[in-house]
């Protein structure tokens, strides 16, 4: 089994379910209200470990209670946390969530401490970086950290995963430092200008992203699957079929999974059928670090 670096946030989610989500002006009253330890940095990190792998994760997370929870989350999924850099000045990343009955959700973040990872902090970690197969990131920490960070992977030869989220336009200095791309279908529509709804325009936009230097695209689709597109496949992976209740952090649980699956030195196609099947099971139960599941509970899915 290889080593995987997860780069990227760590925040504090705070869960309210709703009969339907408020639009801008209308107040409305609750079901439930819950926390949960989130972050697409840290969901991923805890995504990978659950479902086996050997994860180290770098961030930035504040002096506070929300941050020495934490920590504590993470080290109790043995996630190595060494190289986390705790800041005195800013507090950590809170997300606040709606969920509505069907299981979509909307989110806003406020990054606090995780907008202080900065590439120095990324050139101090250079041994525990490094020393591994895969490195994984996310764009909820600052864009030059995520730039710096796939340059340097480039130059060691890792395998370099970036979730294209939120959603922002990207430079072709940093398409062509990745190896592995993986956003839906809103993100993907950002980076290229063209609706993915099926097929034939998923493989579109995948095309516009290898023009710009990008070796492997992944698009998801949510219940669909996710479709592949390199050098030598173009096709759609498809999902598992479950009963949705809540599919906030199902993307962090797909690129996590993947993560693992491709250190272990398995095929694209074979690691993106771990990752669907692990999101899937993610979907079926509430929040985003806490619907993760177990890689035999993926193992089982996959039999």
């Amino acid at each position: 089994m290889g080593k995987i670096t997860v780069i990227g946030s760590s925040n504090t989610d705070m869960i309210m379910k709703l009969n339907k989500i408020p639009v801008p002006g209308e107040t409305l009253i609750g079901n439930e209200f819950s926390t949960a330890a989130g972050g697409k940095g840290a969901n991923q990190a805890v995504a990978a470990a659950r479902a086996g792998g050997n994860v180290t994760f770098i961030a930035c997370i504040g002096k506070d209670i929300f941050g020495d929870n934490a920590i504590e989350g993470f080290k109790k999924e043995n996630i190595n946390t060494s190289l986390i850099k705790r800041n005195n000045d800013t507090p950590s990343g809170i997300a606040l969530i709606f969920v509505d009955n069907k299981g979509e959700n909307s989110i806003g973040v406020a990054p606090g401490s995780n907008f202080e990872l900065e590439p120095k902090d990324i050139d101090d970690s250079l041994d525990g970086i490094f020393d591994t197969e895969i490195v994984l990131s996310q764009l909820e920490i600052p864009i030059e950290t995520v730039k710096h960070t796939a340059s340097l992977a480039r130059q060691h030869g890792n395998i370099y995963i970036l979730d294209p989220a939120p959603a922002e336009l990207l430079s072709d200095d940093l398409l062509k430092n990745i190896t592995i791309i993986t956003p839906n279908e809103t993100e993907a529509e950002k980076l290229t200008g063209i609706a993915v709804i099926d097929e034939t325009s998923a493989q579109s936009s995948c095309d516009k992203l290898h023009a710009r230097g990008t070796e492997t695209v992944i698009i998801t689709m949510g219940s669909r699957g996710a479709f592949l597109s390199n050098s030598t496949h173009s096709c759609l992976l498809p999902s598992y079929k479950v009963d949705p209740v809540d599919t906030t952090g199902a993307g962090d649980v797909f690129n996590g999974a993947l993560a693992k699956a491709l250190s272990d030195g398995i095929g694209i196609k074979e690691a993106i059928k771990f990752a669907n099947a692990a999101a899937s099971l993610s979907v079926t139960k509430l929040g985003a670090q806490t619907s993760a599941p177990k890689e035999s509970e993926i193992r089982a899915l996959l039999a």
